[in-house]
């Protein structure tokens, strides 16, 4: 049994093993419907239980069709329909009644503590569907992307930030980190990664460069990557943080300070980070990014109940 909730947590080498179970099972389901098993069926019988205490869509509807895929089925909880919320019951009780009925807990929180909670009284895998601090499945799944695209390993490339440091980015530095890709980061000084994470760089010196100039941070870059300015977790003065990253739109100029074979990759939903000329062109891969997500969290799955191949 095995947890995902962050990337840093996670060997480098069963990271690299959870791709190329994802590109292997990709490749076999090429005349497949979305609600047909997978050959062997590799998780029939057993209950992901989901509970999201934020609004999700890709997320939500991936791992839904990822255990599916698997032979395997999925019931979706609210919070606000548990006694968790309302009634006071501990997360160490709740956490023992979901690992008796369920295989696996899928979470997106508003809380790394919960989560922690979770993974300290739970028997079963717990992932992380989200949280204020990370967001491995997404990035895991970006780095398939890139890779699938690129047709090269994510090593030989470089990858250009545009925007917030927020759990997205947390977890591409961790990537960085693990797959030893150059990373440039571009964003106001006011909204760089916080010291635990700058902590985290240098400690692990690796290939991480962070620019206040967006085209400075986009220079040379094969993919650039961006997520929306105001998030989930954002409880500030919206408009004042809108101002600080006026510069860093992604736009058609932005895009040309990249390689010509740059692609565009956001992890959605968008707001007015990027603009349309860019966000339809054919170098975002946006549409294809999300696809993704199905493959690549029914390896992380795999990973999770010890049956990677």
């Amino acid at each position: 049994m095995n947890h995902f909730i962050n990337l840093k947590d996670i060997s480098a080498i069963d990271l690299r093993k959870i791709l190329i179970d994802a590109k292997k099972r990709k490749s076999l389901r090429k005349n497949l419907n979305n609600l047909d098993i997978d050959s062997g069926a590799p998780l029939k019988g057993k209950l992901l239980i989901q509970m999201f205490e934020k609004s999700s869509l890709r997320t939500r509807i991936s791992f839904y069709l990822a255990i599916k895929q698997l032979g395997g089925s999925t019931l979706t909880l609210r919070p606000d329909e548990l006694h968790l919320s309302k009634g006071g019951e501990s997360i160490e009780d709740t956490a023992k009644i979901i690992s008796s009925f369920g295989n696996a807990f899928m979470l997106r929180t508003e809380s790394d503590k919960k989560l922690e909670e979770f993974r300290k009284y739970s028997s079963i895998p717990i992932i992380n569907g989200l949280s204020p601090n990370s967001h491995a499945t997404q990035i895991l799944s970006d780095v398939f992307t890139i890779e699938e695209i690129k047709k090269k390993s994510i090593s030989n490339l470089k990858i250009a930030w545009i925007g917030d440091s927020n759990n997205v980015l947390n977890s591409l530095i961790s990537a960085s980190i693990k797959f030893s890709f150059k990373l440039n980061i571009g964003c106001p000084n006011l909204y760089q990664p916080n010291k635990k994470m700058l902590k985290y760089i240098k400690a692990n010196r690796n290939k991480i460069l962070i620019f206040n100039e967006p085209k400075k941070a986009a220079s040379g870059a094969d993919v650039i990557f961006s997520d929306k300015v105001i998030s989930m977790n954002d409880k500030g003065n919206k408009a004042k943080k809108l101002r600080h990253f006026k510069k860093f739109r992604i736009n058609k100029e932005l895009m040309n300070s990249a390689k010509r074979d740059c692609i565009f990759l956001h992890c959605l939903p968008r707001g007015n980070e990027v603009d349309d000329e860019v966000f339809l062109s054919s170098q975002s891969k946006v549409w294809q990014q999300a696809i993704n997500r199905v493959h690549v969290q029914k390896s992380i799955l795999l990973y999770c109940f010890g049956k990677l191949r």
